[in-house]
């Protein structure tokens, strides 16, 4: 079928007026009883071809996508323009009536006149305040006549009697360094008197007990060994 397409095809390039008869010129590819109808089936068989060239469709679609309205006219974006719009020229309007009034009278506000300032949220505020100082009240009562859980008394008379049990078992009370302390203290503060005191005790003392005799010595010692096991 190709081979005698191309045939054909040569068949049509070449002059007519210089060529015979396009039948007799014609050369089909297979041997044929008859040249001129061979070569009307090879016309027919190509235009047909060429017809269903032109016709065909791609497998793949490569036409640009379809074009919606609403993507391209966005509906909603005009109408919040429009509304937009006709705010804006209300309130020009508005104020272009305003204006007018004022050219044509006084005006209907006098700013001469004082205002004294407002708080809008005054006595919101004010019954919020008694509110808090109310709640405080209350909680300041309920802390004062509140009872404590530990007894301070109780741990005073714990105390006093642990010390008294520190007192016994001790080897060393506790009172007599502070009372021998305390002995010592007055002896020391004295001066140069309180040693010319002692000296002359001293010698009195001695002459003294250098006329008593041996019996009154041993009383002496007698009456210091108590001494000793007390400070003991």
């Amino acid at each position: 079928m190709l081979q005698s397409m191309n045939t054909y095809r040569q068949m049509k390039n070449c002059d007519m007026e210089n060529c015979a008869p396009s039948h007799l010129a014609y050369q089909p590819l297979l041997p044929t009883a008859n040249k001129y109808l061979q070569q009307k089936w090879d016309k027919a068989s190509y235009d047909l071809h060429r017809e269903k060239v032109t016709s065909t469709e791609p497998t793949i679609n490569t036409r640009p996508p379809k074009n919606y309205a609403h993507l391209s006219i966005k509906l909603k974006k005009l109408k919040l323009e429009e509304e937009r719009k006709a705010k804006i020229d209300r309130e020009n309007s508005m104020l272009k009536e305003k204006i007018s009034s004022i050219m044509r009278t006084t005006g209907g506000v006098n700013s001469r006149k004082f205002y004294d300032k407002k708080s809008l949220g005054k006595e919101k505020r004010q019954v919020e305040l008694l509110h808090i100082t109310k709640e405080n009240q209350m909680i300041l009562c309920r802390l004062s006549q509140c009872k404590p859980h530990y007894n301070v008394r109780k741990w005073h008379e714990d105390w006093l009697k642990t010390l008294m049990v520190m007192d016994s078992i001790a080897r060393y009370p506790r009172g007599r360094a502070n009372q021998q302390k305390g002995q010592e203290q007055p002896i020391k503060k004295g001066g140069d008197c309180d040693k010319g005191q002692k000296v002359s005790a001293e010698e009195t003392t001695h002459s003294h007990t250098s006329r008593k005799p041996s019996g009154n010595d041993e009383n002496e010692e007698e009456g210091l060994e108590p001494a000793k096991a007390d400070m003991k």
